[in-house]
């Protein structure tokens, strides 16, 4: 008989390899005593990674949610573990280390167990705090390899990651597989020397099973020495998610591995449950796609957490794309053609930037910076031609060191806009900022929470939180929802002869349509349009009550005024800034080209809109947190 091998459900994960959004807490705490019931969980993911900014988007407090979600788990005796991102914590751009040292403490405070710590550029020196924090903490310290495949990804690369973390207090070793890319024979050599030399470091191994290699690899690392193995379950496996529980443990069992049974009418009530918030609302976000699994991701290496995403994300681009197409009499793109050029454009671009592991935020920018070359090609624009701030700071050094060389196109642009390249401490880039949100909370009269909850919710999401406490994201997010399921319903219903891709634009509504939402008993009138909204007046998206103003409903956009137009280069939300220390441009003051005037935040990341020419702002059309469309007039300067 070989040894036991423990499951750990990744709920977290698997909601967000799929789409936008995890259920709402009080899903979480309906399907947490049948998750337990199961009885084959040692370890449940129950937050971490894009999960708090989720709760935040759509108005819900997420230390309540975590608290909540956690408990039952705690009290059934079945570890919680949270993915963190090192230097940029749970968001996508890096934390002043006063807050990084927060994080731990608060989390362990709500009650979760393993810090599962990754550095999207696999820099040690990003992780080493992290470790140090969790453990101070009360927490274990569970430190990632992420995994990709590259001619600079070897099995000694890895092996030598694995080991440096080890000696510097690591309590655990997480192979990060988060595009399943990784080759079952490779991951297999790594898990045996690690063993081989830390024989009483617990082993984890994470894998999407888009590509194909998942369930391979999970039997070639158990054969090696690994000892968790994570997995997902219907109707969230496979695909762009993870090999499901059933499969893996008939697998094991059969290989002579000691496996947890299954209560299966606990599986079912929990199947039950997850189809349901689909149903409810979380479906409207979940591509049908993200089903599928493809073997074409194996070149590209995108990993199946931003996958779940990318395709609800590229149905906006597609939309940009194929206006400017009409506009110059071209022949319109079909998705599958756009996200073959996507995967062709980062095979092309990934090399050129330095190999950086395929993983957030750094898939994010990867593909960001193809797409944005994709789209501005189709434009007749040239490829590079607008790259974000955050991607300008991977490509610097200023998030950590890249594993490769930068190809010598990358670094002329970088010398010709007169960028420096960085080669310190990441961190030393990000002062202490924890006084500075004590201040703001004091003056805004917030409470900082229990242990300093609310205080690091702030500090570490200070737009969505923000957003969460004025009530602007949930009636938005709620508009949102009603949206969706309006377009649903009139998919839905019985069209003789028409072509699938004409339906939705041949039955939705031309003109923007008013309906009412109800939010936590306040009604809320929001205008929506449906397909192109060009024609939609400014201010259109934007909510009202039915009754009195609530300091929820976002004021109508100022006009436009005399002068040039600056236009927004994609669809997203428009912000003045980045961050609460940056000085935000005003009407009335004078810029010159090159000067950045504002941000259009997209695909998780920011989008600096540079001026095209010099004069005196006389007009900003949207304020912070408005949604706009690509070629809305975002100011104007004379």
């Amino acid at each position: 008989m070989k040894r036991e091998i423990k499951f750990s459900l990744v709920f977290r994960d698997m909601w967000q390899s799929a789409g936008k959004y995890v259920p709402r807490v009080d899903q979480l705490t309906r399907v947490a005593p049948a998750i337990i019931e199961m009885g084959c969980f040692a370890r449940v993911e129950t937050n971490g990674g894009g999960f708090e900014q989720v709760n935040l988007l759509f108005g819900e407090n997420p230390n309540i949610a975590v608290r909540e979600w956690t408990k039952p788990f705690h009290d059934a005796g079945i570890q919680t573990h949270m993915l963190d991102r090192a230097l940029n914590g749970l968001r996508m751009s890096p934390v002043p280390d006063d807050v990084r040292q927060l994080f731990y403490q608060v989390k362990n405070a709500q009650g979760t167990n393993i810090a599962r710590t990754f550095c999207g550029l696999n820099d040690v020196r990003n992780i080493a705090p992290s470790i140090k924090y969790a453990k101070a903490a009360g927490m274990i310290s569970q430190c990632c390899l992420s995994i990709t495949h590259s001619p600079i990804h070897t099995v000694e690369y890895y092996t030598n990651m694995a080991y440096e973390l080890i000696e510097l207090g690591a309590d655990e070793i997480c192979l990060k597989d988060m595009a399943g890319v990784g080759r079952p024979w490779s991951l297999g050599q790594i898990v045996k020397n690690i063993k081989a030399k830390y024989p009483d470091i617990p082993i984890q191994y994470h894998s999407h099973a888009g590509p194909g290699f998942s369930v391979a690899s999970i039997l070639e690392v158990c054969d090696a020495g690994c000892d968790y193995i994570d997995v997902g379950m219907e109707p969230l496996s496979w695909g762009t998610g993870h090999a499901d529980l059933l499969t893996v443990q008939a697998m094991l069992k059969d290989a002579g591995y000691i496996v947890p049974e299954i209560n299966m009418e606990a599986y079912m009530r929990v199947r039950t449950l997850v189809q349901e918030f689909m149903d409810d609302f979380l479906g409207l976000y979940i591509s049908p796609r993200n089903r599928l699994m493809n073997s074409l991701l194996i070149g590209p290496g995108l990993p199946g957490g931003m996958m779940g995403s990318l395709m609800a994300d590229l149905e906006k681009n597609l939309e940009s794309i194929n206006k400017n197409n009409i506009k110059n009499n071209k022949p319109l793109m079909t998705q599958d053609q756009l996200l073959i050029k996507l995967f062709d454009e980062v095979a092309y671009v990934w090399p050129r930037v330095g190999y950086p592991p395929l993983v957030t935020p750094f898939s994010q920018y990867v593909k960001n910076l193809a797409l944005m070359n994709v789209m501005q090609m189709e434009k007749g624009k040239a490829r590079w031609s607008m790259i974000a701030d955050d991607i300008w700071d991977m490509i610097l050094g200023k998030a950590g060191r890249l594993p490769g060389p930068l190809a010598p196109e990358i670094i002329e642009k970088a010398k010709a806009e007169g960028r420096e390249f960085f080669t310190g401490n990441p961190q030393d880039n990000y002062p202490d900022s924890l006084d500075k949100y004590r201040k703001l909370m004091n003056e805004k009269q917030w409470e900082v929470g229990e242990d300093d909850e609310e205080l690091f919710e702030y500090a570490m999401h200070p737009a969505q939180y923000e957003a969460y406490r004025s009530g602007k994201a949930k009636v938005e997010f709620t508009a949102d929802v009603a949206k969706r399921k309006a377009e649903k319903n009139v998919i839905a219903q019985p069209v003789a002869q028409v072509i699938a891709n004409d339906a939705k634009e041949a039955l939705l509504p031309k003109t923007p349509q008013t309906m009412t939402v109800d939010v936590d008993g306040q009604a809320y009138r929001v205008t929506v349009s449906f397909g192109d909204t060009a024609a939609a007046p400014a201010g259109a998206a934007k909510p009202e009550t039915a009754a009195a103003p609530a300091p929820a409903a976002a004021p109508a956009a100022p006009a436009a005024g005399a002068g040039q137009e600056v236009l927004s280069p994609l669809e997203g939300k428009f912000f003045l800034v980045k961050g609460t220390s940056d000085t935000p441009v005003k009407v009335g003051d004078v810029v010159k080209e090159g000067d950045v005037l504002c941000y259009v935040e997209a695909m998780k990341t920011y989008n600096a809109v540079r001026a095209e020419f010099g004069g005196t702002v006389t007009s900003i059309c949207f304020h912070p947190g408005d949604a706009v469309s690509e070629d809305d007039v975002l100011m104007t300067i004379q």
